[in-house]
């Protein structure tokens, strides 16, 4: 079967390969690739930054936002042939440690976790994959192919349990929602803000097109420019782009008791000058919370089901800019000016 591969640490080694058919030992459910989405942990691990292979091999299959169908399942899994399923890229260290051990591998204490294409196991951009029950959740039948944005919901599912189980150290009743960053990962972070029943402010760069688009059909507000000139006192705030200086727009200026939340990777070697002591003195006298949150477990998977299950199936599908076939899968790499999310289509729906 044929597979998307690069070596890790190796720039422009990504390459489409020959690869292995799972065989049963890699789990009872088999499952038909229809497609993988790009994002960019992807276009990192391309360029070489990082990444680890399986152990014993040079090469590691790329992907980890993926939907698929299952192809044979045993009875009893709580799977059967048809099923649209998507694959649960972390699992547990093999200790494990004390989260792991509860489901929680999220949150592992010793690093020793693994991930679908990205760490130590290989990821869903081949023809066919093999898992075990406890590695899937089954998507509703009604969203198919648009299943691939379940993993990257996930993500802001947890976010958002993040920041509300600080935030609700106090009494809280939010009602204004912040977002910054209006790619796949900034949208569902506003839809399920939105879902929530909070005014959602998007904050991007972009001033026309598809972007501000999306985030007025879905009911929130779109804005450029700083957040204190159209936004006072935010009662929660979803970083979404990593970008160091939004990242400190964020903190100054979230609301007294509020809570930001951190998912975006910053690029390191960038300095900034900053005011520290005022930052501190804000932070203290306004009981204001900050939290990074990172991947998700399946309790967030089954929180982003329910989240896309319930989404506009027609908003949903404007996400997806691009299908790039798995033949022609160097396009998906190339990141053009109106993409949303980018899929690679594995094979037909």
């Amino acid at each position: 079967m044929k597979a998307i591969t690069v070596v890790p640490g190796k720039a422009n080694s990504t390459s489409l390969e020959d690869f292995a058919a799972p065989t049963p030992d890699e789990g009872s459910v088999l499952v038909d690739t229809i497609a993988v989405g790009i994002c960019g942990t992807d276009l990192e691990i391309a360029g070489g930054e990082y990444g680890w292979a399986p152990l014993g091999h040079e090469r590691l299959v790329l992907g980890h936002e993926s939907i698929g169908r299952v192809r044979e399942a045993p009875a009893g899994s709580g799977f059967a042939e048809g099923d649209y399923v998507v694959g649960i890229v972390r699992r547990p260290d093999p200790v494990p440690c004390y989260n792991c051990a509860v489901g929680e591998w999220d949150f592992c204490r010793n690093g020793q976790y693994t991930e679908h294409g990205i760490k130590s196991l290989d990821g869903f951009m081949r023809q066919q994959y093999r898992a075990e029950p406890d590695a899937l959740v089954k998507v509703d039948s009604a969203l198919g192919e648009l299943g691939v944005l379940l993993e990257p919901t996930s993500v802001v599912a947890k976010a958002w349990e993040q920041a509300e189980r600080v935030a609700n150290r106090a009494t809280w009743h939010p009602k204004v929602a912040v977002v910054t960053g209006a790619g796949p990962i900034g949208l569902l972070a506003a839809l399920i803000g939105v879902q929530k029943g909070l005014a959602v402010h998007v904050f991007d760069q972009m001033t026309d097109g598809l972007k501000p688009d999306l985030v007025r059909e879905i009911g929130a507000t779109y804005h450029t420019g700083p957040i204190e000139q159209s936004v006072t006192d935010p009662d929660i705030i979803i970083e979404c782009t990593g970008v160091a200086s939004l990242v400190f727009d964020a903190i100054e200026h979230i609301g007294s008791g509020g809570v930001v939340c951190l998912t975006g990777v910053s690029s390191i070697g960038r300095e900034l000058s900053i005011d520290a002591g005022m930052v501190n003195r804000s932070m203290v006298l306004a009981n204001e919370g900050i939290v990074g949150s990172v991947n998700a477990n399946r309790r967030h998977y089954e929180d982003a089901a329910t989240a896309l299950a319930t989404a506009n199936v027609e908003w949903l599908s404007k996400l997806v800019t691009r299908k790039v076939p798995i033949d022609d899968f160097a396009q998906a790499f190339e990141r053009q000016p109106d993409d949303v999310k980018v899929v690679i289509q594995i094979s037909a729906e």
